[in-house]
């Protein structure tokens, strides 16, 4: 089965033995990636408690990665974000202020510096990631185009700051490797021409050495559990969830 637990772990000793190095965001934005590395990044969508999981896992094998919380009670929990930046992760904002006041952008800033020292209580946070909101016609990164995050004391945001046609982008989006046709906007433009359907796919990419050396991997932790009943739920709630999305980007290609 895969995205489960013990994929994830397997993923992360392949990577481990073929040599990478594994980053933060933040650590990528102060320059200290060598030249065969991982970004490691989690959007924690829904259900923090997994995420706990993952990042107990990275802990136990040596690895620090990004969690990028929301502000929404399933995933903004103070006892879980206090546990994984005890064990060394990097904790930023997964933001999504202009979705939530519906395009109003002097409400949306001040809701993004509130709550970014929200935040800054359990993490000196440094770096952002915006939610992609899918159900919304708002892109809230386009916030950025009248703001500067950097007045903010930010130092970066994967979707701007990453070249992408240098490093490999690989994201867990619709709970598949290969879901860009799901994706309303966890996408990038990249000249890589690398497709994957599985983790096992992926870790024999890594043993045979035809996956790139420098790469940014997303996942969202909620798909990543070894419960059988949630593995299941999860299972049937994506298919269901992609069949939505699907239709949705379908639609807005049309009236274009």
């Amino acid at each position: 089965m895969d995205f489960t637990l013990n994929s994830y772990k397997n993923l992360l000793i392949a990577f481990k033995q073929a040599g990478y190095q594994f980053l933060t965001f933040q650590q990528f934005c102060e320059g200290r990636a060598g030249e065969k590395f991982v970004i490691l990044r989690h959007d924690v969508d829904l259900k923090a408690e997994n995420s706990l999981e993952t990042a107990k896992i990275e802990h136990e094998s040596g690895i620090c990665s990004s969690y990028y919380f929301r502000i929404i009670p399933q995933s903004n929990k103070p006892h879980i974000i206090k546990a994984i930046a005890g064990l060394g992760h990097e904790v930023g904002y997964h933001y999504e202020d202009l979705s939530l006041f519906n395009s109003d952008i002097e409400k949306a800033i001040e809701h993004f510096k509130n709550k970014l020292e929200y935040f800054r209580q359990y993490y000196p946070v440094k770096t952002i990631c915006m939610h992609g909101s899918p159900s919304s016609k708002m892109d809230n990164k386009s916030i950025w185009q009248r703001y500067d995050y950097r007045d903010f004391g930010i130092i970066g945001e994967p979707y701007l700051d990453v070249n992408f046609n240098e490093i490999f982008y690989l994201t867990d989006t619709g709970r598949s490797w290969s879901g860009e046709k799901y994706s309303v906007r966890d996408k990038v433009q990249s000249n890589y021409d690398c497709h994957f359907k599985s983790t096992p796919e992926i870790i024999k990419a890594i043993r045979s050495g035809t996956i790139p050396e420098r790469i940014m991997i997303t996942t969202h932790p909620q798909r990543w559990t070894n419960n059988v009943l949630e593995w299941i739920w999860e299972y049937l709630f994506q298919h269901a969830k992609n069949k939505v999305k699907y239709l949705v980007i379908q639609f807005k290609k049309d009236r274009k």
